[in-house]
């Protein structure tokens, strides 16, 4: 399965060719919300796929994608909340808050085995804490350290949109959540959506270590770069 697709065709192409797989290998394609930074590469992806996937999207979402003028591909539309069933997966979503259409996050499991992924939310509210709590590999957003973005270039309006209860999680904020919720069977702790203006590598390692410390686990810690494709990870 392929969750968003932020990144062009022809990128996702070659990251997936990197790790010996091809387009024709996604059975499904999950849409978390209908912002550039996850669809952009959406429409043509669907167009070359020989074997087309459906998407699965809440219906606000598929109505605020742009489809750049191509044929809209089969739309497996879901409420948020509503549980789906994908091959040997099943998959939870749940609400966010973040200013789109109408944002999820996804939490897939198979063979005993739960994984979760939240970026692109204000903040964590219980229902949240619910859903990603006891997965054994989690994604979670650690976009930007609050001092970075009130002195960095972005205009004022768009560092008011970030900071707020609908924007982006700050370093602070996910390791808050590390140190008092996170869970004892996570094995993998990925954090992402990191901002390449107003964070850095070092910073959001530095907190979640630190947090992790305070709250006595020990997972696998990956701080994902930007831009960069990450390792493979099996569990």
């Amino acid at each position: 399965m392929l969750i968003d697709a932020g990144l062009s065709a022809r990128q996702i192409s070659t990251r997936l060719a990197s790790i010996g797989e091809d387009l024709d290998s996604i059975d499904a394609i999950l849409v978390t919300h209908e912002h550039s930074d996850h669809v952009s590469g959406l429409p043509v992806l669907c167009r070359q796929m020989k074997r087309p996937a459906p998407v699965f999207m809440t219906a606000p979402a598929a109505s605020a994608m742009d489809w750049n003028g191509l044929a809209s591909p089969a739309i497996e539309l879901f409420q948020a909340g509503s549980r789906l069933e994908v091959g040997d997966f099943s998959i939870q979503s749940f609400t966010i808050p973040h200013d789109s259409a109408d944002p999820v996050g996804f939490v897939l499991q198979a063979d005993g085995v739960k994984l979760a992924i939240a970026t692109d939310l204000g903040y964590l509210p219980e229902n949240v804490k619910f859903h990603i709590g006891g997965a054994h590999f989690l994604l979670l957003e650690s976009n930007h350290n609050p001092e970075m973005l009130k002195v960095g270039p972005y205009p004022w309006h768009i560092k008011q949109r970030i900071l707020s209860r609908k924007g982006h999680l700050s370093n602070e904020a996910a390791c808050e959540y590390i140190a008092s919720d996170l869970s004892s069977e996570t094995q993998i702790l990925v954090l992402g959506h990191l901002s390449e203006q107003n964070n850095s590598i070092w910073d959001a390692e530095l907190c979640a270590r630190q947090a992790l410390e305070r709250r006595g686990v020990h997972p696998r810690l990956v701080v994902q770069t930007p831009r960069q494709q990450g390792d493979p990870i099996i569990l």
